[in-house]
């Protein structure tokens, strides 16, 4: 794949500068000068890619992966930094280089989009798990990331944010893109296609598919235990706007219980109300 990048024409300091566009998804810059060595990136037919639109619940669905594969304890991971048995392959740190001599079999994260990843994996080389999430939330957790980060240096409006959410102007290009690319090979034997929502509402059929699909072999109550910790997580987990900037472990504490009879509010409408400063809708079904 040959690189050829487009400088964002920007003001100075303008936050948009930040980015640079390849092949008309604007990525980060750090992705700058390396997209060609990703496209030939060697794979290994043991590989598991875990790969997601930024804010898609990465972290939790790291843990929950890792915990499946190798049949870790939560208090164990909990204990190490996740991220440094899954790298990012596009991050700095720790490098293509270093990432290439990892033990097999590794897991490899990643947030560029389905045509960006090796080539290899585009011929079903390894296993690629996505996670996708109702943009409603995501666009809440990507506003306040961006406003966490200092070298983003994002000082606009919520409502400027989400224009640029719509006209794809943020990190890894359109949403809608991202996610439909990987929807059209769903169903591709080496690809996983996975809903954040579903994490949360039927955990233990997320659980089987992805024994299934890692070839974890366990029985019925291997797999409950496997089930339990991996509630454990999803417990732990719950406020994934708490998780620290560039970690991989979560330990928030969970979120309060509504009292009896009272509808729990959407996440993203109560979220955005808040951003908005107007009153939050209430429904259960309303963020689904």
């Amino acid at each position: 794949m040959a690189e050829s990048e487009a400088e964002t024409p920007s003001t100075p300091g303008e936050f948009e500068s930040k980015y640079f566009e390849f092949h008309g998804v604007r990525l980060p810059p750090f992705c700058r000068g390396k997209m060609e060595e990703i496209a030939n990136f060697p794979v290994r037919p043991s590989d598991v890619w875990i790969v997601t639109y930024p804010k898609s619940g990465t972290s939790l669905l790291q843990e929950v992966v890792y915990l499946v594969s190798q049949g870790a304890d939560p208090d164990e991971i909990g204990l190490m930094n996740i991220d440094e048995q899954l790298p990012v392959l596009e991050y700095p740190q720790p490098g293509l280089d270093i990432i290439k001599e990892l033990t097999s079999p590794r897991l490899i994260k990643s947030h560029l989009p389905y045509r960006f990843l090796p080539s290899d994996l585009h011929n079903g080389d390894s296993k690629v798990i996505y996670m996708a999430r109702n943009p409603k939330d995501l666009v809440v957790s990507y506003y306040q990331f961006h406003r966490s980060l200092r070298t983003m240096s994002y000082r606009g409006t919520f409502q400027e944010f989400c224009r640029r959410f719509m006209n794809d102007k943020l990190g890894y290009g359109s949403w809608f893109e991202h996610v439909q690319e990987f929807w059209e090979h769903h169903m591709d034997s080496n690809v996983l296609f996975l809903k954040y929502e579903d994490m949360h509402r039927d955990l233990v059929t997320m659980v089987e598919q992805l024994a299934r699909f890692l070839g974890v072999s366990c029985d019925k109550a291997q797999l409950e235990s496997l089930t339990e910790h991996c509630h454990q997580l999803v417990d732990q987990c719950c406020n994934a706007e708490a998780l620290p900037v560039g970690r991989g472990t979560c330990r928030p504490p969970p979120a309060p219980p509504p009292p009896a009879g009272v509808p729990r509010p959407c996440p993203w409408a109560g979220h955005i109300a808040s951003l908005l400063g107007r009153p939050p809708c209430v429904g259960e079904n309303a963020g689904a």
